[in-house]
């Protein structure tokens, strides 16, 4: 099952789509992507890790982490929630921004909508990612985003494994 992630950039209309099975039931992976201490053990790759400042997940509330590198670097971002259905999906704007959640503008804004759903391997979880225009999405590839968010994903499984 490991590494089984579709990763599917389509550059005409600026979006990702991501598409990952996991051995586990959906209240189970729904708590790993919406609750900060389940989320700081998977989504950075390693050696980075996520250390969230604040979380608020609730519709208009807000996440604020940073990623931390192995030399102590910290890159820092923010997503604002919008609709949430409990167990089901959760949508939210996902920004680069200062320790404070000041957006940076010199980085396009990204909109997230992330489903879940139970199928009989376990849980189905979907993301779509929407880029503003085709040089935010070309920027965050070439930072590395796929990579990155694939390996986290993975990181997510061998922790729901134990």
């Amino acid at each position: 099952m490991e590494s089984n992630i579709i990763f599917n950039k389509d550059f005409d209309s600026n979006s990702v789509y991501v598409m990952k099975i996991y051995d586990a039931d959906v209240s189970k992976v729904w708590d790993y992507f919406t609750k900060s201490e389940l989320l700081d053990q998977w989504w950075a790759p390693k050696p980075w890790k996520c250390e969230t400042k604040q979380q608020d997940f609730k519709e208009g509330g807000t996440w604020l982490y940073s990623m931390v590198g192995p030399e102590g670097e910290r890159h820092y971002a923010k997503v604002e929630y919008g609709e949430i259905i409990e167990h089901r999906s959760f949508d939210g704007t996902d920004s680069f921004c200062d320790e404070n959640g000041n957006i940076n503008e010199d980085f396009g804004q990204s909109k997230w909508l992330i489903g879940f759903t139970g199928v009989e391997e376990g849980t189905k979880v979907t993301v779509n990612i929407h880029f503003p225009n085709p040089e935010g999405m070309k920027q965050q590839i070439e930072m590395g985003f796929e990579e990155g968010f694939k390996t986290g994903l993975n990181q997510l499984e061998e922790i729901l494994k134990k």
